[in-house]
C-alpha cells in the first residue's frame, strides 16, 4: 500500500490573473490528486493536495514553477488533515473554490 499525504500549500508572487488556478487544477487531475485550489484576497493562491506521498511531493515541487505566465516568489507547504478537504465541491475530486 502506498503512503498517502495531505498537504496545504500557499503560493506567493504573480499568481493571480495568469491562469495559475486552472494550471493547478489540470496538473492535480492529471496526477490523480484530490483537493482544491483558490485565490486569496491577499494576492496569493492556496491549495490542498491529497494522494500518494510521492505524487503530492511532485505537485508541490511543480507549484514552485507554475505555468509560464506566473512568477512564483515563495511556496509554503504544511501537513494538513482530511477535514481540510471538505470545501471541495460535491461529487468532484478536485475543485476550484471561490476567492477567500
Amino acid at each position: 500500500m502506498t503512503d498517502r499525504a495531505i498537504v496545504h500549500v500557499t503560493v506567493r508572487g504573480r499568481v493571480q490573473g495568469v491562469g495559475y488556478r486552472a494550471w493547478v487544477e489540470d496538473q492535480a487531475i492529471l496526477n490523480g490528486l484530490d483537493g482544491w485550489v483558490r485565490n486569496r484576497s491577499d494576492g496569493s493562491v492556496e491549495a490542498l493536495f491529497e494522494g500518494p506521498s510521492d505524487d503530492v511531493a511532485a505537485m508541490v515541487a511543480a507549484c514552485r514553477m507554475g505555468p509560464p505566465s506566473a512568477r512564483v516568489d515563495a511556496v509554503t507547504a504544511n501537513p494538513a488533515t482530511s477535514d481540510q478537504l471538505k470545501p471541495r465541491q460535491p461529487g468532484g475530486t478536485f475543485s476550484v473554490l471561490p476567492t477567500l
